[in-house]
């Protein structure tokens, strides 16, 4: 007689076949850091969830921040970070540690921890087969004493100018799962060092992908009573920045979303990453976090 956990097993994988069967040949791609990356259990949860999605036929594709260990190493060298408008400035000392860091450690952390589970992970960045090129970063801010619009110099800060799709179809093919830093270059030969949501936006906007989930530290977009929203069209998002439902950091992560859904993206989903699993349970069950839709 089928133990009570067998017969729960059974019941899970049967709920979840639809979904499998709605997500094969589908290209997912998973924004991950935050202080999901940190912690040694979430990451093999986060790793055992990205094989499990290529052993059910689905094609993921990881993009990765990590600007706590950037400025953890900044520190140790003794580089001071700076800041212009919130934003990080990388001078030219820098950009060579962001690289070291994003491409090099962190990368190699993650795709480790994927191949451990015996799926074949690569390590990439925007360099690699002229993935991505960037351009210099053009940002503006109103200075609050003068009310005088003022063009902020980052540095080798970048926006994604151009996705080349060539290699991620390639590994798309392949028994491969990509796992991309967001480092690339400039037409001017330059290094720049992109903002991970915008680099994993352009990539699954580029790859017109069914999913492009945010891993972040809240549940989602929640309304006035603090309650979780399950789904919102880019119109009822507007129109919720618009009455201060949607504030203060969830602001930049939400309009991204529309950015990435503009650039051909089917939906975008914002969950939490420091529940263990949250990516089998949003691609599997019927949704973990707020999808954001066309």
């Amino acid at each position: 007689m089928a133990s009570f956990e067998s017969e729960m097993q059974a019941r899970l994988l049967a709920q979840a076949l639809p979904f499998m069967q709605k997500y094969e040949n589908k290209t997912i791609v998973v924004k991950y850091g935050g202080h999901a990356m940190g912690d040694t259990a979430l990451g093999k949860a986060f790793a055992e969830d990205i094989a499990l999605l290529k052993q059910s036929g689905i094609n993921p594709i990881v993009v990765h921040g990590g600007g706590p260990q950037i400025g953890a190493m900044l520190s140790k060298m003794g580089i001071e970070s700076k800041f212009e408008g919130g934003l990080r400035v990388t001078d030219a000392k820098t950009v060579e540690i962001v690289e070291m860091v994003l491409a090099g450690s962190i990368n190699k952390e993650i795709v480790a921890l994927i191949n451990q589970t015996g799926e074949w992970a690569i390590g990439l960045c925007g360099k690699d087969g002229n993935m991505v090129f960037a351009e210099k970063a053009r940002k503006t801010v109103i200075d609050p004493d003068s009310n005088i619009e003022r063009v902020l110099d980052l540095g080798f800060v970048g926006e994604v100018v151009e996705v080349d799709r060539t290699l991620l179809d390639l590994l798309a093919k392949s028994e491969m799962i990509p796992v991309i830093a967001p480092v690339a270059p400039g037409r001017d030969g330059a290094t720049y060092n992109i903002n991970a949501d915008t680099f994993a936006g352009a990539i699954a906007g580029a790859l017109h992908a069914t999913r492009l989930l945010f891993l972040t530290d809240v549940e989602g977009v929640l309304d006035k009573n603090k309650e979780l929203i399950k789904e919102l069209t880019v119109s009822q998002a507007k129109a919720l920045i618009k009455d201060g439902t949607i504030s203060g950091g969830m602001i930049p992560k939400v309009e991204t979303c529309i950015e990435a859904i503009k650039a051909g993206v089917q939906g975008v989903v914002i969950l939490n990453g420091k529940t263990a699993h949250s990516v089998l349970l949003e691609i599997f069950t019927e949704g973990a976090g707020t999808l954001i839709v066309p």
